[in-house]
């Protein structure tokens, strides 16, 4: 913060700073925002066009928003994000507990000051990320932690209960002139979502049975799943009615949004999300490149989920999964590259049978049969490999590579096979070239050995899917022959 701002109450009088109203605040900054075309959330994505001109209206009505959506859909990034449109500074009466507008003080303490020093009351700065305050609604949570209570400790230095210094004051008044934010709403208590009426409707607090009234000035945005919102009513009435803006959230509408998105957020130790320096290399000294197609594997693995009778959509299919299913299979690749001795990862469809472990956790699969977990999980990764082959691979280009198995061809893939093999075999079956480079189009790097055998076990897995080659698997191991 710049040292030449206001550091009292004339000085800041004679400055010309003026105060204005938190939703006022954020409907001027959101207005420059659409105006200029900028974005309101830099790293929001899929929503341009669906839920942020939900958002738009909600700021510019000045409205408390309710915003809906299973899990993994971006809700507490977007409320998070609302700071962004608050000004980067503004000014408090000093050492006050609820951030009092220097021009009108709501607490004692900061009245006090104001009477006892005039001109001279000492002016503090406060960053915009000090104005949001959050609390995630459990069973637990009491008035007094979103309201306040008495504070016995202030009591016991003998000022009176009726003394307004004894409150201690919660999360609510302390978030005064800012954004709170209640993440799962439903699951707050309903004894205490009463508490919260008077803030949405009257702007204010009242604490026990103090004769205190704080007139906050207070944005109020809350999350919750619609499955609690709606089917099991646990908002009361009253509540919901004094939200002014529903935002509807959803996963990504298409496949290239989400793919976007796992770039974004996934961590390939490749100039991605984790990886400090950006130089390209994973912590452990491996390079590591995805391809495209792998990549797109993964997303259709999701979307696969999210349509399948035998996962509960009820609970929703994150863009979690996508993301850690494609640090799994990074992480796989990364491992077995270390055991070969090699420095450069790229994720093979051998890599994908790790997936077991990072999507078991984020699906409810619903089956009455005892141990069909693995089972369906399984298919839903097959499914997802044949999708991308058949989009990526012409069909004109399968009848070589299938003749070419008729001749008693028989290829190893595994762990353990190195990826100079695969790209050898290219020698061998002259008929894999145009498939693999169908596949590697996209991709930089696509001549490297380890680029190669990704593509090579794409195609010879996708061909295993589409009935046109049989598999033989065993352990870690497994051999492609002619049907």
């Amino acid at each position: 913060m710049s040292g030449s701002r206001p550091t009292t109450l004339g000085e800041l009088r004679a400055s010309g700073w003026t105060s204005v109203p938190v939703r006022q605040e954020l409907r001027r900054n959101a207005t420059e925002r659409i105006r200029s075309g900028r974005p309101l959330f830099d790293d929001v994505l899929g929503y341009h066009n669906t839920v942020i001109p939900q958002v738009e209206n909600a700021l510019l009505a000045g409205h408390d928003m309710i915003v809906l959506g299973e899990r993994g859909q971006a809700k507490t990034r977007m409320i998070r994000g609302l700071v962004g449109l608050l000004d980067e500074w503004m000014p408090i009466i000093a050492a006050s507990e609820i951030n009092d507008d220097p021009y009108a003080p709501v607490s004692a303490q900061a009245r006090a000051l104001v009477a006892e020093h005039g001109d001279d009351t000492p002016i503090a700065w406060i960053h915009r990320d000090d104005r949001y305050g959050e609390k995630l609604a459990t069973p637990d949570t009491s008035i007094a932690d979103l309201i306040g209570e008495v504070d016995p400790i202030k009591v016991a230095e003998g000022r009176y209960l009726s003394d307004e210094l004894t409150l201690h004051y919660g999360l609510v008044p302390r978030t005064n002139r800012g954004i709170f934010a209640i993440n799962e709403l439903p699951d707050l208590a309903e004894r205490i979502q009463v508490g919260l009426l008077n803030v949405l409707e009257e702007r204010d607090v009242q604490i026990r049975g103090y004769k205190v009234r704080l007139p906050l000035d207070v944005v109020l945005v809350a999350s919750a799943n619609p499955e609690d919102y709606t089917n099991r009513g646990r908002i009361i009435t009253p509540l919901k009615d004094r939200f002014g803006a529903q935002v509807r959230t959803h996963y990504p509408l298409d496949a290239g949004t989400e793919i976007a998105i796992v770039e974004q957020e996934a961590y390939v130790g490749s100039g991605g999300a984790g990886d400090d320096d950006g130089d390209g290399r994973d912590p452990t000294g491996v390079a590591v490149t995805v391809p495209s197609f792998m990549t797109r594997i993964v997303v259709a693995l999701t979307r696969a989920a999210r349509s399948s009778s035998h996962v509960s959509q009820r609970s929703g299919v994150s863009v979690r999964l996508s993301i850690s299913n494609t640090e799994t299979m990074v992480a796989n690749a990364v491992r077995r590259t270390l055991r070969a001795g090699s420095d450069h990862a790229v994720p093979r469809v051998t890599d994908l049978e790790a997936l077991t472990s990072s999507t078991a956790g984020k699906v409810e699969i619903e089956t009455l049969e005892e141990g069909r977990e693995a089972e369906i999980l399984e298919r839903l990764v097959h499914s997802a490999v044949l999708s991308v082959f058949k989009d990526s691979v012409p069909p004109d280009l399968h009848r070589a590579v299938v003749d070419a198995f008729d001749e008693d061809l028989v290829v190893d893939v595994g762990d353990d096979v190195a990826d100079t093999d695969y790209a050898g075999l290219l020698a061998t079956v002259p008929a894999l070239t145009a498939p693999v480079q169908a596949l590697l189009a996209d991709d930089e790097a696509a001549e490297s050995p380890a680029m190669v055998a990704s593509a090579v076990e794409l195609v010879l897995e996708g061909l295993h899917l589409s009935k046109r080659l049989n598999k033989d698997a065993q352990g870690p191991r497994a051999q492609y022959r002619a049907r």
